[in-house]
């Protein structure tokens, strides 16, 4: 398994409506796209005093299945425009962690 991490930030004002974006537009943008080898996507969110922190971290099964996410550079991040009117800065590249352990309680 594949985690996918990316990291945007927006100001305290533009925070509430990216979240909205997300949960509204663009991961069930994502989910429509039917991507085989991708199983879920979570949100993180964090104040700073200046700004406000999101994490999205993604699963795939496969190198493969980022690819077919995101195109033949898995680092690329994917942020829409739409996001990009709302957010200050981001990571221009996703970072990419193969799982090599997972146990649960």
């Amino acid at each position: 398994m594949i985690k996918r991490i990316w990291h945007g930030w927006t100001n305290h004002e533009n925070a509430d409506k990216y979240e909205n974006l997300l949960k509204n537009e663009i991961f069930p943008g994502i989910e429509a796209k039917n991507i085989h080898g991708y199983s879920n996507i979570q949100l993180l969110r964090r104040a700073h005093e200046s700004e406000v922190e999101f994490i999205t971290i993604m699963d795939f099964e496969s190198w493969e299945s980022v690819k077919a996410f995101v195109g033949e550079d898995p680092a690329k991040s994917y942020v829409p425009e739409n996001a990009r009117k709302v957010l200050s800065r981001y990571d221009e590249n996703s970072q990419h962690y193969e799982v090599r352990e997972n146990r649960s309680a």
